[in-house]
């Protein structure tokens, strides 16, 4: 049976593509030549493919337990992340200052895709502790950073992002766990449920980021304060000390990602759990959206990255499985089923789709990376703009990449993929929550929208609209004009939302963000199809032409429909009364 092998090439062309160059220009990043981005993608690969993708149906198999109230993950889980840990890997995109290597955020995303492909579920610890750190980097007071970034950025620590209660779901406003202030710390009670990783064996320490109530806190999301609350207190050496009042009282039976341990959990059972505020009170929900964000963006990058491995196991399935005579072509008798084109066509949707979901995806934390290392103010704000327009799009589109590419996976694998043993409805399995989880795809629609379209009259996907049809190729009239037309629709719709009704403008939020990320995806194609044309290996560059070209072709097509749902308005949507469903 096939197993993953990581598409170092093509991570590394899209990389470029996006403007790696530009971002390793910075002085920040002067350091990560493309020597030493290829060496740690090379290495990333060998231990992704030969390590680590060998455990992921291992994980299925095997999930966690819950002990006196200590998750176990698996020995071989425990041995890899041991690797993992002294390796360094957890430490790329963060500050030297405490640890990191200062590597740009584009090629550690790079090397999570790697993480992600491989086996998604352990994929998930490193990425909450990457978005735990950048929050407490971000919004931390130096004794805080001082005490618990360099071991969160060695990975001896992880951390944790406890939103989530029973009573509010996505609603943070309901939120009911309570901080009471006592002499410079807080006492933590309340119960988070969903919560990645929120007890395991892989760490010496769990830092909880954790959202609750002040007593005399206003009401809604303004009375929302964020803790820090570690697993173990520290001695004032550093060193571990007492067990906090922090405790998995649960484990969640999932659909997939069985090695993930889904943790309800517990503050303050007996005093209340110890935690000190990361910011200021009543303002954690800001600084909350920092680590959000990180995650929304990378939660992105799963999607597409269970795709690749999707692709990679179906691509294998149909070079290997012989059945009837294809239709076309000069075979006599039956062939493997890529001579189908049914079969072709399969692969060649999940092919395009994947790597115009990378680019979207690269595009954006290419953007982040020079937001947060651009010397000049306005150009930075000008760069963050940019990255909060294309988060939801990235969150979205990647998420139903990832779902949508493991589906016609099993397809071509026909009633094996049904099986389990084939390892096909592990991908489709895992892939379902990514929609859902870090706000789900109806939020980042509602979002996009609402946020990055109406709020600012539309001009930052203007301004990208224009940069994108001033960088297509003009020589290419295959590529080109479809994607003129295509810009031009996504113009239209973004004047249509601009002066819609809150009813027209939500009714159209989730079609209006699937335009826009196909017709930006389609763009990305095209410039990579073109830089591509650069390289020495022929077969690649006319593998990157042809994947445009399909996409344009046989994909792109599908804006229009999205184009003529959005803007239909909300009338049908909300006409029938409520007891008509």
């Amino acid at each position: 049976m096939a197993d993953y092998t990581a598409p170092l090439k093509e991570i590394m062309h899209s990389m470029k593509v996006v403007g790696l160059s530009d971002i390793t220009a910075l002085p920040a990043y002067s350091d990560a030549t493309d020597d030493l981005v290829q060496a740690v993608l090379e290495e990333a690969g060998r231990l992704g493919s030969q390590e680590l993708a060998p455990l992921n149906s291992l994980g299925d198999r095997m999930g966690c337990r819950l002990e006196n109230g200590t998750v176990h993950t698996f020995p071989e889980l425990q041995s890899f992340y041991a690797r993992y840990r002294d390796g360094g890997w957890n430490a790329i995109p963060f500050d030297p200052e405490y640890g990191g290597q200062g590597l740009p955020w584009l090629v550690a995303a790079g090397v999570q895709e790697i993480w992600q492909s491989a086996n998604m579920a352990f994929g998930l610890c490193p990425m909450l502790n990457q978005g735990a750190v950048d929050l407490l980097d971000a919004h931390g007071s130096d004794e805080q950073k001082a005490l618990y970034l360099p071991k969160m950025i060695s990975g001896e620590w992880t951390g944790t992002m406890n939103l989530t209660e029973s009573q509010a779901g996505s609603d943070l406003s309901q939120i009911k766990a309570r901080a009471v202030r006592e002499g410079n710390a807080y006492r933590i009670t309340g119960t988070k449920i969903f919560i990645t990783y929120g007890d395991h064996d892989l760490s010496d320490n769990i830092i909880h980021m954790v959202l609750a109530r002040l007593n005399d806190a206003p009401e809604g999301v303004k009375g929302i304060s964020l803790f820090l609350v570690p697993k173990y207190l520290l001695n004032p050496d550093g060193s571990l000390g007492d067990r906090n009042d922090v405790a998995c009282t649960g484990l969640e039976h999932k659909l997939g990602i069985h090695a993930s341990p889904t943790a309800v959990m517990s503050f303050g059972e007996r005093e209340g759990a110890v935690g000190w505020l990361v910011g200021e009170e009543n303002k954690g929900l800001a600084c909350m959206f920092t680590m959000m964000n990180n995650a929304r963006l990378n939660v992105g990058l799963q999607g597409y990255a269970i795709a690749e491995r999707a692709y990679q196991h179906a691509a294998w399935y149909a070079r290997e499985r012989v059945q009837s005579k294809p239709v076309v072509g000069e075979h006599k008798g039956p062939a493997t089923i890529i001579h189908h084109p049914d079969v072709r066509r399969m692969l060649m949707n999940m092919k395009a789709r994947t790597q115009a979901g990378r680019l979207l995806t690269f595009s954006a934390i290419a953007a982040n990376d020079r937001a947060i290392k651009t010397a000049d103010p306005r150009k930075a704000a000008a760069w963050a703009a940019r990255v909060a327009l294309l988060t939801p799009l990235v969150k979205l589109w990647g998420t139903e990449i990832g779902v949508d590419v493991a589906n016609e996976a099993i397809q071509v694998f026909g009633g094996m993929g049904f099986v389990e043993e084939t390892g096909a409805a592990q991908f489709y399995r895992d892939a379902r929550i990514a929609p859902i989880y870090e706000g789900t795809n109806g939020i980042q629609a509602a979002d996009f929208v609402g946020r990055k379209i109406q709020k600012d009259q539309g001009r930052e996907m203007f301004a990208l609209i224009n940069e994108l049809r001033t960088a297509l190729p003009r020589h290419d009239a295959s590529l080109t004009p479809p994607l003129e037309e295509a810009l031009k629709g996504l113009e239209r719709t973004t004047r249509w939302a601009c002066t819609a009704s809150t009813a027209d403008a939500y009714a159209a939020a989730l079609p209006f963000t699937r335009q826009a990320a196909l017709t930006l995806g389609g763009c990305w194609l095209a410039l990579s199809a073109t830089q591509a044309q650069d390289s020495e290996d022929h077969a690649f560059a006319q593998e990157k032409t042809t994947t445009a070209l399909y996409f344009i072709r046989h994909i792109l097509p599908q804006v229009a429909a999205l184009e003529a749902d959005a803007t239909a308005g909300a009338n049908a949507l909300m006409a029938i009364p409520e007891e008509a469903f």
